[in-house]
């Protein structure tokens, strides 16, 4: 399993701006990025800065994640500041004992 976390800062927008832009809506393009298993979306408090915690079941699909359709929008987005991209693989011992939320990890817990 690989974890992908993306970064970004809109400068311009308002915390009214933040609130009217998080819709369900807005998440349903992910339901269909092949491999991808959950998304995290990540804001701060009345701040400029958000971001995406996303769990990839290989490499493979996260690297095409970004070098996809979603992440070309964004880089395009002249909204979009200080866009940051890191692609992490689990570390699944330790993850299983802090019961970390990926899909596997609990099967390989329960083996044990």
């Amino acid at each position: 399993m690989f974890m992908l976390q993306v970064n970004f800062d809109y400068p311009n927008m308002t915390p009214a701006m933040a609130t009217a832009n998080n819709t369900a809506e807005r998440a349903k393009p992910f339901l269909s990025v092949a491999g991808l298993q959950w998304k995290i979306w990540l804001n701060t408090e009345g701040g400029p800065k958000v971001g995406g915690l996303y769990c990839f079941d290989s490499r493979a699909n996260a690297e095409a994640y970004l070098a996809g359709p979603i992440v070309a929008r964004m880089k395009a987005n002249p909204e979009i500041a200080n866009l940051t991209t890191q692609i992490y693989a689990v570390t699944e011992q330790p993850s299983i004992v802090t019961h970390a939320p990926v899909a596997g990890l609990g099967m390989a817990h329960a083996a044990e």
